[in-house]
């Protein structure tokens, strides 16, 4: 069966464009993917997050998950931050990944630019997207800018 990989980071807002663009798909493929939908706490926080209101938001989110539809019992439901692998990978992409290449993510250009003030995680956030994705899936070549990273 084939795999799917999607998550939503905890902000406290869910929008229309959440609910057509991830969600809805998420209840659709369901019947048809091995799914794992997780919760990306740790995305969340490249940008400063009051802990209280982020245990919150995760808490809201998964409840919403569960009444739009998506079944625990047909997927793999997860909150991000509590599987060690995700940040175990991304310490090791991160170690093997250039500066260079990472200055050149357009996701790091464009965020960087709106804040003078930005967090490491922020310039690392790619990393840890690839290791997300990397847990789970294997690939070929690509044209994601993220999985580029892990071409050998």
């Amino acid at each position: 069966m084939k795999k799917i990989l999607s998550g939503l980071q905890p902000t406290g807002e869910i929008t229309l464009g959440n609910y057509i663009g991830a969600i809805k798909q998420m209840v659709e493929l369901q019947e048809k993917y091995e799914s794992y939908i997780f919760i990306a706490d740790l995305h969340s926080i490249t940008v400063s997050q009051d802990p209280k209101k982020l245990r919150e938001n995760i808490k809201k989110l998964l409840a919403l998950y569960l009444a739009c539809g998506i079944d625990r019992n047909k997927n793999i439901i997860y909150i991000q931050s509590e599987n060690e692998y995700h940040t175990n990978v991304s310490w090791i992409l991160e170690c093997t990944t250039y500066f260079g290449e990472l200055s050149r993510m357009t996701q790091f250009k464009d965020k960087s630019k709106k804040n003078a003030n930005f967090s490491a995680g922020l310039f690392t956030y790619p990393v840890l997207m690839a290791a997300d994705i990397l847990i789970y899936f294997r690939w070929g070549k690509t044209k994601n800018n993220m999985l580029n990273l892990l071409e050998i």
